[in-house]
């Protein structure tokens, strides 16, 4: 009985950090040197494209923003601490106009890895201000950034859009039980 009830509570650790140790190193490629400056352009282009023909809300809101924050491949890996990192972009007046990352880390009950991309739509004049003024933000400090899932989306329209920004988070794939982009801390990068 107790070499069973240790296989079974210990099982599940070892099978988690297992496949931490398997499915991290196949993610971390992506983060592991940093991308020029065309790869950014080029992957940026094709997440935000994607991002719209895959839901008309984030077109309709991305029509009426001052300025877009797209991040196309953010990495999150973690066993108990974790973290997440990528680069993007920031698309203003119809061109880039700099670059950035995005990261976060926690801790708590977190195992595994997974990878996804979000856009930031910066709706007010303030709010793309505040970007520039502080070289980056962090979602839940500064401008009032909503998170929008299908719920939200639903009752969105031109005449609703009153915040100061809207992210969209989209394909997700990987091992970890949901995204949390609260925290995250966006910085320009230094190129």
């Amino acid at each position: 009985m107790f070499k069973f009830s240790w296989l079974k509570s210990n099982g599940l650790a070892l099978a988690l950090a297992l496949t931490t140790t398997a499915v991290i190193p196949a993610l971390v490629p992506q983060v592991a040197e940093a991308a020029t400056k065309a790869d950014i352009n080029n992957d940026a282009t094709a997440a935000l494209n994607k991002l719209y023909a895959g839901n008309p809300t984030a077109k309709l809101i991305g029509g009426r923003a001052k300025a877009i924050l797209i991040f196309p491949s953010i990495v999150k890996a973690g066993l108990v601490f974790g973290g997440s990192y990528g680069e993007g972009e920031l698309l203003q007046n119809g061109g880039v106009a700099d670059y950035y990352n995005s990261f976060s880390g926690s801790w708590g009950l977190q195992a595994g890895a997974q990878s996804y991309g979000y856009a930031v739509f910066l709706m007010s004049d303030s709010a793309v201000k505040y970007l520039h003024d502080s070289s980056g933000l962090e979602i839940g400090v500064g401008p009032t950034v909503v998170v929008v899932d299908e719920g939200v989306a639903r009752n969105l329209s031109t005449s609703t859009l009153k915040d100061d920004a809207y992210a969209f988070i989209f394909d997700q794939k990987g091992l970890m039980a949901g995204v949390s982009i609260e925290g995250t801390k966006i910085s320009k990068i230094k190129q």
